[in-house]
């Protein structure tokens, strides 16, 4: 909107003023083709993917991967080819932070499957609730959330809980009771290839 900040523009100016590189893990560049077309520093992008499907593979039976919406196609089914497991992705449109509505395919020829709903943040957890709903509705088991960054904002975890979710997995970017995907050899590896 005029007069409005574009704030990944004036984070960057912020970090890039104030540090000498930058390693993150899966930031949000739904605007951006990457962190050097806003960052004036040297930087470098690590990815969970790997160790999520690794967790995926190991920890559950005959998986079926749920993207949330049309941007997490790419790595959903990075993931689920890692992972060995078939995947299908939301239609998402979100009205606001906490009201969004999604839609989802016939599920019926994975109802032998455990469905996993990845996502890379889980902020106010309003899709991962959607997408449980959705999944139970069609009558398949109660899901896996995964996700990469666990915020869970007010009461976010509580309501994932509720709405009928058998496990809720993060990674241990953000520290949270739900960590038990370690993505700590994959950040220090980024970190060695920006700064040997």
């Amino acid at each position: 909107q005029p007069g409005e900040a574009v704030t990944s523009v004036q984070f960057a100016k912020l970090i890039s003023s104030s540090v000498d590189w930058l390693v993150t893990m899966d930031p949000h560049l739904h605007r951006w083709h990457g962190l050097s077309d806003i960052y004036e520093i040297p930087t470098k992008v690590a990815h969970a993917a790997s160790a999520m499907a690794a967790c995926i593979a190991r920890e559950v039976d005959k998986p079926l991967l749920i993207g949330p919406d049309s941007e997490s196609r790419q790595w959903v089914s990075e993931m689920a080819g890692l992972a060995n497991a078939d995947y299908v992705v939301l239609s998402k449109t979100r009205h606001g932070d906490r009201d969004v509505e999604i839609t989802l395919q016939d599920l019926g020829r994975w109802s032998d499957h455990t469905p996993v709903i990845v996502d890379d943040t889980i902020s106010t957890a309003s899709t991962m609730v959607a997408a449980t709903h959705l999944v139970l509705k069609q009558g398949l088991p109660p899901p896996v959330c995964c996700a990469i960054h666990a915020i869970f904002a007010g009461d976010a975890y509580s309501a994932l809980r509720k709405a009928g979710a058998a496990r809720i997995v993060t990674t241990n970017t953000i520290a949270h009771a739900s960590n038990c995907i370690d993505i700590s050899t994959t950040l220090a590896e980024a970190v060695r290839s920006i700064h040997p």
